[in-house]
């Protein structure tokens, strides 16, 4: 008679823990939200207003979610942009996230969804508090808990958004200026931290030399020389680290031998 195996299950305390990080996560999400939750509304005003029909908010929510790029999505569906100018826009907006990559913690995911959702929905808010949490506080449930909790403030805001355009008697001016609106906001908060210094500067490059090489289509270009210039700063950046650590090494082993001498 083969003997029954017990089902492993999660201890009293593993649940408590785990409830723990939850709570935890939602609640790092409360700052992001602040900023989350006004873009979606801003998105859904903006999509009715385009004349598209409204499920196109929550399903840009859903499908995309990605902050910036829906807003600007929003105008270039509107003006019927080809698809490959929608797909090149895209991977210039996005390219950004290749470089979160690097440092986000997606090591503590454990469960392979959880893992391909939390790759899907890192965007900046999320990236943001993230990395502000000391290393000894992350975990997975409460990276889960933040990222979807960002999402529903996105989703969310774009349907309350919908609504306010629906109730609205006339359209609302300048709302078009949302999404110039958030990258001043980014681009300030950047000049306060002086590490980003640099990407500022090639910033500035890449905008003054889009406007000189191809004026009628600036954006896309600047977006496009600002991602190279940023992979370069990258490899720099790496190429000077190695060359450092090689040093330290040379210098410990310099002194080593002559302690032994």
């Amino acid at each position: 008679m083969t003997p029954h195996l017990p089902t492993p299950t999660l201890q009293p305390e593993e649940h408590a823990t785990r409830r723990r990080q939850l709570a935890a996560g939602v609640r790092d999400s409360f700052s992001a939200g602040l900023g989350i939750l006004p873009l979606g509304i801003a998105l859904g005003l903006l999509v009715v207003q385009a004349g598209l029909p409204w499920w196109l908010a929550p399903a840009l929510a859903v499908a995309v979610f990605a902050g910036s790029l829906e807003l600007l999505l929003v105008g270039m569906i509107a003006a019927a942009t080809p698809p490959a100018a929608i797909a090149l826009t895209t991977l210039a907006v996005n390219f950004r996230h290749v470089f979160y990559a690097f440092s986000f913690p997606l090591h503590l995911v454990r469960n392979r969804f959880a893992k391909a959702y939390s790759v899907y929905a890192m965007i900046d808010e999320a990236y943001a508090v993230a990395a502000a949490l000391p290393e000894a506080e992350r975990s997975g449930p409460r990276l889960l808990a933040l990222q979807v909790s960002c999402q529903l403030y996105w989703a969310g805001g774009g349907l309350v958004g919908v609504a306010l355009a629906t109730a609205l008697p006339a359209p609302v001016e300048g709302l078009e200026f949302a999404l110039c609106a958030l990258f001043t906001v980014l681009t300030l908060d950047a000049l306060h931290a002086r590490r980003e210094i640099p990407s500022l500067l090639l910033a500035g490059v890449s905008v003054t030399a889009a406007l000189l090489l191809t004026p009628g289509a600036a954006l896309l270009t600047a977006l496009l020389l600002f991602a190279v210039l940023l992979l370069l700063r990258h490899a720099l950046a790496g190429h000077a680290a190695d060359g450092e650590d090689g040093e330290d090494g040379q210098d410990t082993g310099t002194t080593g031998g002559a302690a032994h001498a």
